[in-house]
């Protein structure tokens, strides 16, 4: 985004304006009970003003207006979508045939025991209780494999049961069996499919990476981006190339209105081309709220771009806000139009007086290629601690870099989307370049989540993001007077790069002494086994990259020579990308259960994209790994498929004397069996199996005579882990029982041949 002129104050009164319909939208979906007391609130505050001063009384009225306005037309939908016969059905659950057409692509999720498909659309037709309605509820419907074929705009019938929907759906169907397409999608959904489909085809000959993030950097398809580099991408602050995003319009459209103007295209036609080009940009990436909130904030940076962008930009940006809450007021509580409001706001507001303070010192290009992804960071900072739990140093630099691939890599991924319409080899060809530039932008993410302090690790309680929003506002505040002169300009780069590639020292962390550390890594298990300095063998890899690698970075675990996938849930193994960031690893072993297979995959891509091919590991097998010695006492050959938790592999380890029972997620059928196999087994550790929970062959757990009981599970699941019954049967057995979610990270020591523990909270 270009700027024109030096930095000036703008005018804020539009920015307010959405600012008051933002309040409205939040007061209409959270608390449309109130809006009585909001109106008779402003009605005071308006005679106040016209008391008090008489000639801003017209302002507040506008601003009162447009508050009472949006908050109004959030609770009016928030009334037709409640109070309809779908969310009547919905509350009695009743079983229904519905006509749904559908409004978003299916995507695939795992559940805690199998796979589903979440699909949106708008029931327009419900039969239940012995009654037909016609109606238009926007209604979410979760189904099986098959509804992984259901194409957006078609329409479908289903029969299922309808439940209770959160946000601004009616209902939530679970829908049974096969659903019947009785209507194909519209003629342009068609075509932006063809494109979608061309576009994929273009990249097929090219690498994994390009596959995936050719599509996501043109139109947010990302489904093809595994977790590993999708973790890359938060850590570096680049997440926002993998959704739908106003960049992503502002490429596109800003390249179409430039080959118009090539062509000859002049005056009003280039607005008519550049309708055209938002209207295309909707239809390639959905019709859904996020895309229509990335398309009007594209709108607002191409405005920024022309003459007098900085007044232009925060003009539209005001009246863009105000449009979108008043076409859908849930918009006000979802983080990626906040995101979205804070980047924009961000670039027009603060970029232009940084970027004015460098150029003092530095080329005019060159600042505000910084100042640009700088502002945005910034000013988005404490919105995405509180969603990741991260704040990332490296996102400006990251940002910095990739900036050259992104907007070939967009523009030359579309065209081959396009060319391979009429011939796939031309479009190939012309994809080609697009495939290059996303591998550059996978170095540079991959790069930098791999060093040091790519990232600090931030609470998202209500303190610490107050305390981090108190330190990104003394940021703006003091960034034009430091970065105005090029030492402390020069300065402040320097101590961050310093800070980036140096790891903060944990005083007293990793202790002295340690043999076993469970990571605390939300709902799931990451154990690690000391194997000598700075080296450890990981059970288990938790369901959060960027949590596991946190553990392993404090540990200061630079080497792993053996990963045990216990078993495949995602809460074992979504993670495995952060185990193998930036650290050397020897062997992965899994269990002989490939269950769920989407995991399954995800491993094996992951491990053979270090050069390793996984094994499955076998009953008895045994390990001599640096201080570690393990043996394989589970699943016995030949048993029932009683689903993957009772095929956890469950391991005896011995390190540093301590005699540790790892035991992944086996329930009490294979406990028992596990009595009778290991009868007279004593350990001194216990991983407690399945986070805790209340399925547990107590008698068996309790005669291990475990000195120490170590339960992985998330703060404030809603699976009611750890249950009251198992702790306290530990804890009268003599254990000292330790948890993550109370504890953090959980550590077994032995120091002068006497076993201790310590928390990391």
């Amino acid at each position: 985004m270009a700027f024109v002129g030096r930095a000036r104050v703008p005018d804020l009164r539009m920015p307010a304006l959405g600012l008051a319909a933002w309040a409205g939208g939040l007061v209409g979906v959270l608390r449309p009970g109130w809006l009585p007391e909001v109106a008779a609130l402003l009605v005071v505050v308006a005679g106040l003003v016209a008391w008090r001063r008489p000639s801003g009384l017209r302002t507040w009225l506008v601003l009162a207006f447009v508050v009472l306005a949006v908050a109004g037309v959030a609770t009016l939908r928030g009334e037709r979508v409640g109070g309809g016969p779908v969310a009547a059905l919905a509350d009695e659950g009743a079983v229904v045939t519905a006509t749904v057409r559908v409004t978003s692509d299916p995507r695939t999720s795992e559940g805690r025991f199998a796979s589903y498909v979440v699909v949106r659309g708008r029931v327009t037709e419900v039969t239940g209780r012995g009654r037909t309605w016609r109606v238009d509820s926007p209604t979410v419907v979760i189904g099986d494999a098959e509804w992984t074929d259901v194409t957006l705009g078609s329409t479908v019938r289903a029969s299922g049961r309808l439940g209770p929907a959160d946000g601004d759906a009616a209902a939530v169907l679970s829908a049974r069996g096969t659903p019947e397409t009785i209507g194909r999608p519209d003629v342009w959904w068609r075509g932006a499919a063809a494109v979608r489909a061309s576009m994929r085809a273009a990249v097929e000959p090219r690498s994994a990476e390009a596959q995936a993030l050719v599509p996501a950097l043109v139109v947010g398809d990302d489904t093809r981006v595994d977790d590993a580099l999708a973790s890359d991408f938060r850590t570096t602050g680049l997440t926002h190339l993998l959704a739908v995003s106003g960049t992503n319009l502002t490429l596109l459209v800003g390249f179409l209105v430039l080959f118009a103007r090539w062509l000859g295209v002049r005056g009003r036609w280039i607005r008519v081309v550049a309708a055209l080009g938002i209207v295309g940009f909707v239809l390639l990436a959905r019709t859904e709220p996020s895309v229509l909130r990335a398309a009007v904030m594209g709108a607002v940076g191409l405005m920024a771009m022309g003459s007098n962008g900085r007044e232009q930009g925060s003009r539209a940006l005001g009246v863009a806000v105000v449009l979108l809450l008043l076409i859908d007021p849930w918009l006000a509580t979802t983080a990626g139009f906040t995101l979205s409001v804070l980047a924009t706001a961000g670039i027009l507001f603060l970029a232009p007086g940084w970027r004015d303070a460098m150029s003092r010192w530095l080329p005019g290009w060159l600042a505000a290629a910084i100042a640009i992804p700088a502002a945005a960071q910034v000013a988005c900072t404490p919105v995405v601690a509180a969603l990741s739990g991260q704040v990332s140093l490296v996102a400006v630099l990251a940002n910095l870099l990739a900036a050259p691939a992104i907007a070939p890599a967009t523009v030359l991924g579309l065209a081959g989307g396009l060319f391979g319409l009429i011939w796939l080899p031309i479009g190939q060809v012309v994809a080609a370049p697009a495939a290059w530039c996303v591998g550059w932008i996978v170095v540079v993410a991959r790069r930098g989540a791999a060093l040091p302090t790519a990232a600090l690790d931030w609470s998202a309680g209500p303190w610490s993001l107050a305390l981090l929003t108190v330190l990104t506002v003394a940021v703006v505040a003091l960034a034009p007077r430091l970065l105005r002169s090029p030492v402390t300009g020069v300065g402040c780069c320097v101590l961050l790069v310093v800070t980036v590639l140096t790891r903060p020292p944990t005083p007293g962390w990793p202790p002295d002494g340690w043999v076993v550390a469970a990571c605390d890594v939300g709902q799931g298990d990451a154990l690690l086994l000391r194997a000598g300095p700075r080296s450890a063998v990981v059970v288990d890899a938790g369901p959060d990259a960027a949590a596991v690698d946190g553990c392993l970075r404090r540990m200061d675990i630079k080497a792993v020579p053996l990963v045990v996938i216990t078993h495949f849930h995602a809460d074992h193994v979504d993670g495995l990308a952060g185990v193998l960031r930036g650290r050397s690893v020897g062997e992965v072993v899994v269990t002989s259960l490939a269950d769920p297979p989407q995991a399954v995959d995800a491993v094996r891509r992951l491990a053979e994209g270090r050069g390793i091919e996984p094994a499955v590991t076998s009953y008895g097998r045994g390990w001599r790994v640096g201080d570690v010695r393990l043996q394989e006492v589970w699943p016995v050959p030949g048993l029932p498929d009683n689903g993957p938790n009772d095929a956890s592999v469950v391991l005896v380890a011995e390190v540093g004397g301590v005699r540790i029972l790892l035991t992944g997620d086996v329930e009490p059928d294979a406990q028992s069996r596990l009595a009778r196999t290991l009868a007279g087994l004593h350990v001194d550790v216990l991983k407690v199996p399945h986070h805790g929970s209340r399925y547990q062959d107590l008698p068996f757990l309790t005669s291990l005579g475990a000195r120490v009981a170590l339960v992985s599970v998330g703060e404030d699941n809603d699976y009611g882990h750890p249950a009251a019954g198992t702790l306290a049967a530990l804890s009268a057995a003599g254990a000292r029982v330790l948890r993550t979610d109370v504890d953090g990270d959980l550590v077994v020591t032995v120091r002068d041949g006497q076993l201790g523990t310590l928390t990391g909270d």
